[in-house]
């Protein structure tokens, strides 16, 4: 790993630990969420596949891509305007709210499974594209301290969409380059494989 990334890793893992040390305000956060429900569901569960469940993500990670979109790093126009009308206070309670919430189930193609977990757990030794699951944990869950979110009860569709962004290099927000570097690797059909094996682990 080159020094570069190691530094940009640090500099986000002290980000991490600072948003960790300031207790948030939950039941505040539930009250904020309200304008994320329409798109991301009242429960962090989305109803529609283009917009990406929160529910259970961790509470570091959701603050992280809130400030990407609010600073600039990550652009996309409807989160602009609702990142908005959130402060630096709303965007931790809000993060920590959906953080508490479950993830429910979602629909999948069971035909792409064994594909795609021969991906997560093994990598694909061809294109040296790195297993998954050594960021985002054997059962999907992630790590929070570390950054790295959590993957479960998330819609392949929108996981599809975002390693297609990475690839393309129309999101940039990753440390180090580290979805960039892996998603250039990987074929259309890779992609929706293990987002379908993603969306199956229970």
């Amino acid at each position: 790993m080159k020094a570069s990334q190691i530094g940009a890793i640090v500099l986000v893992l002290s980000g991490l630990a600072t948003f960790a040390a300031n207790a948030a305000d939950i039941e505040a956060g539930k009250t904020k969420s309200a304008v994320c429900a329409a798109c991301h569901g009242v429960d962090g569960n989305s109803a529609n596949a283009a917009w990406p469940s929160l529910a259970g993500q961790h509470a570091s990670y959701i603050y992280k891509q809130l400030k990407d979109f609010k600073e600039g790093r990550r652009v996309n126009a409807s989160m602009t305007a609702m990142v908005a009308l959130l402060n630096d206070t709303d965007m931790k309670n809000v993060a920590a709210y959906y953080e508490g919430q479950q993830p429910k189930s979602v629909a999948f193609d069971g035909e792409l499974i064994s594909a795609g977990e021969n991906i997560y757990r093994g990598g694909i030794t061809e294109t040296s594209v790195a297993a998954c699951m050594g960021c985002h944990s054997p059962g999907g869950t992630g790590n929070g301290p570390a950054g790295w979110p959590s993957l479960k009860g998330q819609h392949p569709e929108y996981i599809v969409t975002q390693l297609k962004a990475f690839k393309e290099g129309t999101r940039t927000n990753d440390v180090g380059k580290m979805m960039r570097n892996v998603s250039v690797r990987m074929s259309d059909q890779e992609m929706k494989s293990v987002a379908a094996y993603i969306a199956g682990i229970q």
